[in-house]
């Protein structure tokens, strides 16, 4: 299960960003759901042998999709809450051919802060994001509500566009690169992963 300590720290001051800035600038809201591509880098997980040295483990590239809602800062500015689906496979690189562990799921909360490069009532609206998420991987065969996953706390960051397609709907394209620990806590783990998302949205721009 999600570590609600640690999720209670990111989550308190975004929800008061999010209820007490609309009340003190009366500004607007968008909501959209997004898919696409997820590339993992430096996927290697460590070592399904016990052994260290051995990179035996490591997550292919898959599909993502999910949810996104924000709120408007002033005019340059947004506060941004989601949750995204990613969808991998877990792969045994040591054999040949590569043997494939079966598919996986990892579940991924998400605040971003966004600096907007239009001032708000432009119809196209180029964008600057980052910000902080908890992504949960739950491994093959196994279920996140029964509290099987892994968490990892992390950074992320990148750049979008949204435009306004009519009075009430707009369009979104988002690049993010999601940067965090491996999980699991295999043998011989290094450095970070990072989950980049490629995706495009449809949803309402009040």
């Amino acid at each position: 299960m999600v570590n609600m300590k640690k999720f209670l720290y990111v989550a308190i001051p975004a929800i008061f960003f999010l209820t007490s800035t609309p009340l003190a600038f009366g500004q607007s809201f968008d909501g959209y759901f997004s898919a696409g591509e997820q590339l993992m880098t430096n996927a290697q997980l460590g070592s399904l042998s016990g052994f260290p040295g051995q990179d035996t483990a490591q997550f292919t590239d898959g599909f993502r999709f999910g949810f996104r809602m924000g709120i408007a800062w002033r005019d340059w500015f947004a506060h941004e809450v989601g949750y995204a689906y990613n969808r991998t496979h877990l792969h045994d690189i040591s054999t040949t051919p590569v043997t494939d562990l079966g598919g996986m799921a990892a579940h991924q909360g998400f605040y971003d802060f966004l600096v907007y490069g239009t001032k708000n009532g432009h119809r196209i609206r180029p964008f600057v994001a980052g910000g902080v998420q908890f992504t949960n991987f739950v491994p093959p065969g196994s279920s996140a509500s029964y509290g099987q996953g892994d968490n990892k706390f992390g950074l992320n960051y990148g750049v979008g566009v949204k435009a306004k397609i009519s009075s009430m709907f707009g369009v979104r394209v988002d690049f993010r690169q999601y940067w965090m620990g491996k999980p699991f806590g295999l043998p011989g783990a290094s450095g970070h992963l990072y989950l980049n998302e490629i995706s495009a949205g449809f949803g309402v721009m009040l």
